[in-house]
């Protein structure tokens, strides 16, 4: 597609409703799989939106977070989070491979398993907060969010970075304003007030190490001196906000794909534990958890994809939501199909760079579904699907609440 910079169309696109991902994105990927937008900062950047090529640029170590001028970036938004390039150019892979190692063991498959009973028990306490909200007012709504998708991927990261849970109105007043597109200074000043939250949790565990993933971090701030005091608090409220974020969001829309039809709700809750593996890999292909068009990525040199040259240091857009409905990979790619095989997605990424905490946030939405649809199999949505508010000026995109009638 050849669009001069003026009618190149700007970030972020309209959509109907919650469970629907923009309409631009398939129009713009039957004419050329990258295209020329202007992002939600007005900065220029290209769009990817075919599956075959979001997979291309998520394996190709030519493209990165950093950028070879910083100063000169484009830029996706203006929220102090994932807005610009980050890290080191000259050491990105370096640093990237330390984190992986530093991570790894508390994200592994097998340490994700061993913490399922304990998530088990967190949702069953957040289930129960949803079912005295009920008895205390009967035949009100009752929000889902505030009570189940918000506090339990929150409980669950506390526990695995070593976070007192008691702390999370401060940290979460702190995520919301980090991930504003517009926050800007306000979003600058939470940035810093977050660091140096972690930082000081970090004080506490160098002082007395325990076994969570801020001790880990402090361990081998030890041994490799390069990692700085102010690389670890910032990984650390990285992984806070992203820890719970991101699964919050597809608890609030997996509840809401599974309600939007009755049908489809009781022959789930008929059978939630034989359902539970493939409906969550539906409802993590389906839930669309962007605002800002997609993922950032900068060329570290010249590269040439289906035919585009793309420049060193050009601003490149991984639109994960665009590829998991592109019906070249999917057949029928808006509909939810629980049974869908295979069901290839890209929601954690692709290649060297995949999601660090895919083994847990499969985990918590494997334990949570049919947990909750055991407890409230008749559970309805109070409003229409169309009356659920997006949040359109957040990062991670999501929904405002989701009301139900239990």
């Amino acid at each position: 597609m050849t669009t001069t910079e003026h009618e190149a169309p700007q970030l972020p696109f309209s959509r109907s409703n919650a469970l629907e991902i923009p309409p631009l994105y398939a129009k713009l990927r039957s004419r050329a799989p990258l295209t020329r937008v202007v992002t939600p900062a007005g900065d220029p950047a290209w769009l990817v939106t075919s599956y075959e090529h979001v997979r291309e640029v998520f394996r190709d170590r030519r493209f990165g977070r950093s950028h070879p001028a910083p100063e000169q970036a484009a830029r996706i938004s203006h929220a102090a989070l994932q807005a610009g390039p980050t890290g080191n150019y000259e050491t990105e892979e370096h640093d990237h491979k330390r984190m992986r190692r530093m991570l790894a063991p508390a994200f592994s498959a097998p340490r994700m398993r061993a913490l399922g009973e304990h998530i088990h028990d967190l949702t069953q306490r957040c289930l129960d907060d949803m079912a005295s909200a009920h008895e205390a007012a009967p035949g009100e709504p009752v929000d889902l969010t505030e009570l189940l998708a918000f506090p339990l991927p929150v409980l669950v990261i506390c526990e695995l970075l070593g976070v007192p849970f008691a702390d999370r109105g401060h940290f979460r007043q702190l995520s919301e304003r980090i991930a504003v597109l517009d926050g800007r200074a306000d979003g600058q000043e939470a940035m810093r007030e977050f660091m140096a939250y972690t930082a000081e949790l970090a004080a506490i565990k160098r002082a007395d190490p325990q076994p969570d993933v801020i001790s880990d971090m402090v361990a081998v701030q030890a041994e490799d001196p390069t990692f700085t005091d102010e690389d670890l608090a910032r990984q650390a409220a990285g992984l806070l906000f992203a820890g719970h974020e991101t699964t919050s969001t597809r608890i609030a829309l997996g509840t809401l794909f599974l309600l939007t039809d009755l049908g489809r709700r009781d022959t789930f809750a008929a059978d939630p534990d034989g359902q539970v593996q493939q409906t969550v890999e539906e409802i993590l292909r389906l839930s669309a958890t962007s605002s800002t068009g997609g993922l950032l990525r900068y060329a570290h040199e010249d590269v040439e994809i289906a035919g585009v040259r793309i420049a060193r240091g050009d601003a490149v857009l991984v639109s994960v939501d665009a590829a998991n409905r592109d019906e070249t990979a999917f057949p029928e790619p808006d509909e939810f199909d629980p049974g869908r095989s295979p069901n290839v997605h890209v929601a954690f990424g692709h290649g060297a760079h995949v999601c660090i905490g895919a083994n847990l946030a499969r985990v918590e939405l494997r334990t949570v579904f049919p947990a909750l649809f055991r407890r409230f199999p008749t559970m309805r949505l109070a409003v229409d699907v169309d009356d659920i508010g997006v949040r359109t000026n957040r990062i991670a995109g999501g929904v405002e609440s989701v009301p139900v009638l239990l």
